[in-house]
């Protein structure tokens, strides 16, 4: 006798009407729900197919929904003679997609870690999560951060001038803190692809964090992991299908998932996806070892992972109204379904856009990736790349004398030689440090060489990204655990001495990058000679690297000193972009630069002017 069918769990929990693409993939979870039969009469909607996986505990089912409205529908699962109901909402859309307006070049985003920024409610314990504990003296530990601590400071947001925000991931982790002291805080170890971490908040606490930062005139970009999941996602426990995973083999007969001699962890090294020439064993090690051995290793080459990935981004669009997504280990992934996800997201929202974290600091791979690019035989669909040489060459510079050929900001001049390989420049985010990498000021507070990074961050023809505290002088090194370039921000949690969120909170130092920091963002608030001018470099010259953008008869002027001793810019060798101007504006004090005879600069000036 057939035991009834149970249904504990459909995803997603509901959908809309009205996509472009009216298919739509259930994926079903419940004891021996692979062998039901499924049926319903809803109007407009038809059951294309049944996929049955390995394991018993799980169905896809495929539907159309292209003649379908806004409504509850019933599913009939059956099982022999016997049948379990479930209603299932199908929701009318707040808009169509093309009216999803995405980040642009126009755009400064912050990114922040939702756990290091600001706690806005008690900290108690939440039932039913694995093993955790909130530490704030632990810097691998959780430190209570959540999304009412981000929504208590959108003011902040404001008065500082960004225009964006990127959260690192908010979806659950529900992994337990190891023996040695680490916790999944930062948000990249997914456990379910449809809830926020209780720990940061809930569904509807997001949605209504999205739509206030809205009215604060703010995009929010969500951050994706398509390249793996975490552990304790179900689907490790029971895989629903031998190949839902990459080599999973190291797993069988270890389900505490102990690294053996068959586990594969990945080589870090992306190069193999771009090489024509890549080894068979070296792409397999990229692409298919895992992260490390507590994130499992999505296959992509899998339609079905795909599919529900797919539509994952698609749900949280039209559940939360992100403005973009920054996608994570890009081209960890396999190439060919991460194209499909852009080009179904492209198809859909044609004015969205996306991020794609491409770790590698030579331009012309970072280009290769770019939608439509003429270097690639494969086109990724994705708009935006990370420019990770920018981030690299300044990293060098900022601690050289600019000579008259290859260190200082020489670096920087020879990297953006390269734009011509970009598709668009423009879609290229710049960024001079981030949750990954050391802060830019390491264990010092040289604001001299971080002023002339986030001159040339927020003035070249780039999308800049900035770090959450750079503008208060946050500094750390990786160099015994990620957590130290993580720290707290100060005045975001209760307890703290320190409120840096306010002037009175920051030290002499802090208030003086903040003021200027600020004044920069907010001149570059819908500025076209940035978001659209032309842009002009000049090699650097006697130590001063110059670079102009035009654009309807104005002029903006980056002018840096790159050596430690006093400087001078002939401004007849910018004749060109000077023109008969005699007289140009400081952009920072307001004050007047005489360009009709040679500009005296201090050591490691920065001096931005517009006429």
């Amino acid at each position: 006798m057939s035991a009834a069918p149970k249904v504990d769990r459909i995803e997603p929990a509901n959908w809309f009407v009205g996509m472009k693409n009216p298919s739509l993939q259930l994926m079903v979870y419940g004891t021996g729900i692979r062998n039901a039969e499924v049926t319903t009469d809803y109007a407009g909607v038809s059951i294309d197919s049944l996929v049955r996986l390995d394991s018993p505990d799980y169905l896809l089912v495929y539907l159309n929904l292209k003649g379908a409205q806004p409504g509850t529908m019933t599913l009939q699962f059956k099982v022999g003679k016997k049948t379990q109901k479930v209603s299932y909402p199908l929701l009318q859309r707040e808009m169509n997609g093309d009216e999803r307006m995405g980040f642009t070049n126009a755009d400064v985003l912050y990114m922040l870690m939702p756990d290091r920024f600001a706690s806005g409610r008690d900290n108690d314990p939440v039932k039913g999560m694995r093993n955790y504990r909130v530490d704030r003296s632990q810097p691998s530990l959780r430190h209570g951060g959540d999304l009412e601590g981000i929504r208590q400071h959108l003011d902040y947001f404001n008065e500082l001038g960004v225009t964006a925000l990127w959260f690192t991931p908010v979806l659950e982790n529900d992994s337990p803190d190891n023996e040695a002291g680490y916790s999944t805080y930062h948000g990249y170890a997914t456990t379910d692809y449809y809830r926020v971490d209780p720990r940061f908040g809930t569904n509807d606490e997001y949605r209504q964090l999205i739509r206030e930062a809205h009215q604060h005139g703010l995009k929010v970009v969500m951050d994706m992991i398509f390249n793996h999941c975490g552990f304790e996602h179900p689907w490790v426990a029971n895989m629903p299908s031998k190949d839902w995973f990459n080599l999973p083999e190291w797993l069988e007969g270890n389900p505490e998932g102990k690294t053996n001699e068959r586990f594969q962890q990945t080589s870090y090294k992306l190069t193999p996806v771009m090489d024509p020439y890549a080894s068979k064993i070296d792409m397999r090690e990229t692409v298919e070892g895992w992260f490390v051995p507590t994130m499992p290793d999505l296959n992509q080459k899998n339609p079905h992972v795909m599919t529900y990935l797919i539509q994952n981004s698609k749900w949280w669009i039209e559940t939360v109204g992100i403005d973009g997504i920054r996608m994570d280990t890009y081209p960890y992934a396999d190439r060919e379904g991460m194209a499909r996800w852009m080009q179904e997201l492209d198809a859909e929202y044609p004015n969205f856009n996306t991020v794609g974290e491409t770790w590698v600091t030579e331009p012309a791979y970072t280009a290769a990736w770019q939608k439509g690019s003429r270097l690639s035989t494969a086109n990724s669909y994705l708009k935006t790349v990370m420019d990770f040489s920018f981030f690299d060459k300044l990293s060098q510079a900022k601690n050289e004398e600019t000579d008259p050929w290859w260190k200082g900001y020489n670096r920087i001049y020879n990297s953006l030689v390269y734009d011509y390989l970009y598709e668009n420049p423009s879609n290229v985010m710049a960024f001079i440090e981030n949750h990954d990498t050391d802060r830019f000021l390491g264990n010092g507070k040289d604001s001299l060489a971080l002023k002339q990074a986030l001159a040339l961050l927020l003035t070249i023809n780039r999308t800049p990204q900035l770090y959450y505290g750079t503008e208060i002088l946050m500094n750390g090194t990786k160099e015994v655990t990620d957590g130290h370039v993580r720290k707290d921000f100060p005045g975001g949690f209760p307890g703290d001495k320190k409120n840096a969120f306010t002037p009175e909170g920051r030290t002499q130092a802090e208030q003086a990058m903040f003021s200027w920091l600020s004044r920069l963002l907010h001149w570059r608030q819908g500025n076209e000679v940035i978001i659209r001018g032309s842009q002009t470099q000049f090699i650097p010259y006697q130590g001063v690297y110059v670079i102009a953008r035009q654009h309807g008869g104005r002029t903006v002027l980056t002018i840096l000193n790159g050596t430690s001793q006093p400087a001078v810019m002939s401004v007849a060798r910018y004749a060109e972009v000077i023109g008969t101007t005699s007289v140009a504006t400081d952009v920072i004090t307001g004050r007047h630069v005489r360009l009709d005879k040679d500009v005296n600069l201090r050591p490691r000036q920065t001096l931005i002017v517009e006429f």
